[in-house]
């Protein structure tokens, strides 16, 4: 590869920063701790923290990896033309090293640190987003998030697993709330920025099948959050109060995709239903998650018996 800018200014700690996602990682962070204190059973709180610290490090690895490998296509959209190799602050070598050390130092540690489990989760989880999503599906694919969707789902599973050591349904459950919630949230971004992924040759939905499609897609995902929300109170693994929670967090996205899927918006709409259901997309599931916590913490120290 070549480098996409030359370097004009030095790279500053904020560059490498930059590199990490730090918006996505407060996501990725909060869902792996939530997994974590919703697991059953103890966990030493500083076992805990690294096993945290571990899940924040490894996303963060593979974004710099992503960002090494995209510097290109970033250079070609206004949404991340500002990123450091695109801004001309930093060498695609240095991201990639960056992202590498942050990489291996992650699955490392937290397998000397906690298990070898969440540590081999860890290492899935960041070879599907560097590799499987970033190379192969995105450039290829208009449903390289649908697939590619699993990226992001595994901070629960592996906090889960961090305090269990094993995989049973409830992670797995978990897992799928983020997975089925990806398409939606993303796509509703992808609506009101399509003209940066046509620009550079990414098969985004709304590019590839048209508004129409992606409106109804996003409904369809909507739909099916639903039940795969609820499942964790269904099966029993929760109490009332995540059920109730979810099922009335869950509606109200529905709510707000269903003026999405209905709508036709011309070229110079502002695009208020996208952005009011991609706003609340992440809203939602800082809420579902926490709705989680809140009723382990009720439930599992017998607060409503």
């Amino acid at each position: 590869m070549t480098e996409s800018a030359t370097i004009r200014m030095p790279t500053d700690w904020r560059d490498f920063f930059a590199l990490t996602k730090p918006r996505v990682m407060s996501l990725v962070i909060f869902t792996g701790l939530c997994g974590l204190l919703a697991a059953p059973g103890d966990i030493h709180p500083l076992i805990g923290f690294v096993a945290v610290l571990c899940i924040a490090i490894g996303a963060g690895g593979a974004a710099a990896l992503n960002q090494w490998w995209e510097a290109d296509i970033d250079a070609g959209m206004k949404r991340t033309a500002a990123r450091p190799i695109p801004g001309g602050r930093m060498h695609r070598t240095d991201a990639r090293d960056f992202g590498v050390v942050l990489s291996a130092g992650s699955v490392i540690l937290m397998g000397i640190a906690v298990n070898w489990l969440a540590a081999a989760i860890l290492a899935v989880s960041i070879v599907y987003y560097a590799v499987v999503y970033t190379i192969w599906l995105k450039p290829r694919t208009p449903q390289n998030i649908v697939i590619g969707g699993g990226a992001g789902a595994f901070p629960p599973m592996i906090g889960w697993i961090a305090v269990t050591g094993d995989i049973t349904l409830m992670p797995v459950l978990l897992f799928a709330i983020i997975f089925f919630w990806t398409p939606p949230h993303f796509w509703a971004l992808a609506l009101f920025v399509q003209t940066d992924y046509a620009r550079v040759g990414i098969p985004m939905m709304p590019v590839v099948k048209g508004e129409a499609s992606t409106r109804r897609q996003i409904l369809a995902y909507s739909v099916l959050l639903l039940p795969v929300a609820a499942a964790p109170w269904l099966i029993g693994g929760t109490g009332a109060i995540y059920g109730g929670l979810a099922i009335a967090l869950t509606l109200v996205f529905i709510a707000l995709a269903a003026p999405v899927a209905l709508r036709r918006a011309g070229p110079e709409d502002p695009m208020k239903p996208e952005k009011r259901l991609f706003g609340y997309s992440v809203l939602y599931l800082f809420a579902l998650f926490a709705a989680l916590v809140a009723d382990r913490v009720i439930y599992g120290q017998g607060l409503l018996a």
